[in-house]
């Protein structure tokens, strides 16, 4: 975005959207509040109608990220509520193709950037919500016999720790190209699950 193209509206959400611009070309390092009210193309002032700090930044980031994952999600859980198993697989791969389209912000997401998390209520409200879909969706693989039985929260993170292990290595570039180049993306994905 540049001045000519921000006029009134939602600056928050202008400034979000920088920010996850300015992730994806510099990383974390370069993120900054001047940077981001420069991409959104307002006054190096603006961003603090809004935000603090860098800190109150990250937490919009990565609360709008959970946001947008939930909404991905719970098209999948509509979809597929009767068929567990499709339900389990579309679910990784809907959280696999989040990570791999935006692998700076899911890191973001998923790391311990945030100071004093407690204190962006938002955040922790968005990613509990993540988390207790994802135990929903658990409870539903389970009762269709597709996932182990047991409490479904420590389920759901043993799945969880799977798949965000698979993604975080798929973006750091680990997986062998001989395997990637013979087995599909999915094809792997559902022989890790």
């Amino acid at each position: 975005m540049t001045e000519t193209t921000y006029h009134h509206g939602d600056l928050k959400n202008a400034l979000i959207q920088a920010g996850v611009e300015i992730l994806a070309a510099e990383g974390l390092g370069g993120l900054s509040l001047r940077k981001v009210a420069k991409q959104a193309g307002v006054s190096h002032a603006a961003p603090y109608s809004h935000f603090a700090d860098k800190q109150a930044l990250i937490a919009a980031i990565s609360t709008e990220g959970f946001k947008q994952l939930y909404v991905q999600i719970e098209e999948i859980l509509k979809s597929y509520r009767d068929n567990p198993q499709r339900l389990l697989i579309e679910t990784a791969w809907a959280y696999l193709q989040f990570a791999l389209n935006e692998p700076d912000r899911f890191k973001l997401m998923f790391s311990s950037v945030l100071d004093k998390e407690k204190d962006y209520p938002d955040f922790v409200e968005a990613s509990q919500e993540n988390f207790a879909q994802l135990v929903s969706i658990v409870e539903l693989c389970q009762q269709g016999g597709v996932l182990k039985s047991g409490s479904a929260d420590v389920v759901a993170v043993s799945t969880w720790s799977t798949v965000h292990g698979f993604a975080a290595l798929l973006i750091e570039g680990q997986i062998s190209h001989a395997v990637l180049e013979r087995t599909s993306l999915k094809e792997l994905l559902v022989q890790i699950l």
